[in-house]
């Protein structure tokens, strides 16, 4: 590996921003995408290889690539220390999941409730969120019921390009959410975004049935289904 193509790996990691080293076999050449100009064929191998998080070889012609994605681990910031959170963090991390749990009241965000696999963060949530910065790999749900710490973590995860943003709520919940947000400034494409009521519908009523239907959405927006 050339020492620039060192250095532009290492840029990209520190900017959470994914890229894909490819190496042609098997004279060793190789490519960073999407820094790099590459065929549309390979490009496409690419962005699959980096959708899946899967590393392997592919032929295109009469050429053989090894395509080796390069991405930060997916994450779920999930707002609020609630009973939800308590069950969703664990199926987070199990599915691979990096999860950080925001709630400025104290005695919510605690280790006790939050045994492990969660980074917790006891600020405002406009401004842990501000300072995690979403990108196209963070997942961003908002579970307290109260405007006064869902929505500022909304208006931060509308303007970012978290690929999946959830609220928990019911549909007349939801209606008066809109209001809000779009008072503040976002528009019907950008409040489209929000999945809400949040997770698939699969009648759930207990805290670990929503949790389930919460992590199955998050998988599926994070794999390009719809759901």
């Amino acid at each position: 590996m050339t020492p620039e193509t060192l250095e532009a790996l290492a840029s990209a990691r520190a900017a959470r921003r994914p890229v894909a080293l490819l190496t042609r076999l098997p004279d060793g050449a190789q490519v960073l995408y999407p820094d790099q100009p590459v065929p549309p064929a390979l490009a496409e191998a690419a962005e699959a290889a980096l959708r899946d998080d899967r590393a392997g070889p592919v032929t295109l012609g009469e050429e053989s690539w090894f395509i080796h994605p390069q991405a930060p681990p997916p994450r779920l910031i999930v707002v609020g220390a609630v009973h939800v959170a308590q069950a969703l963090v664990p199926m987070a991390v199990a599915v691979g999941l990096a999860v950080t749990v925001v709630d400025p009241r104290r005695a919510f965000a605690t280790e006790e409730r939050f045994a492990e696999g969660a980074t917790l963060v006891d600020e405002w949530p406009d401004d842990a969120l501000t300072a995690l910065r979403p990108d196209s790999r963070t997942a961003i749900v908002t579970l307290t019921h109260d405007p006064k710490l869902d929505d500022p973590a909304l208006d931060v995860a509308l303007r970012s390009e978290a690929f999946y943003i959830g609220a928990l709520g019911s549909r007349r919940t939801h209606a008066k959410r809109v209001e809000r947000l779009t008072e503040a400034g976002h528009g019907a494409e950008a409040i489209a975004r929000i999945r809400a009521p949040v997770g698939l519908d699969i009648g759930a009523v207990t805290a670990p049935e929503i949790a389930l239907s919460v992590i199955a959405q998050v998988v599926a927006a994070r794999r390009g289904k719809p759901a």
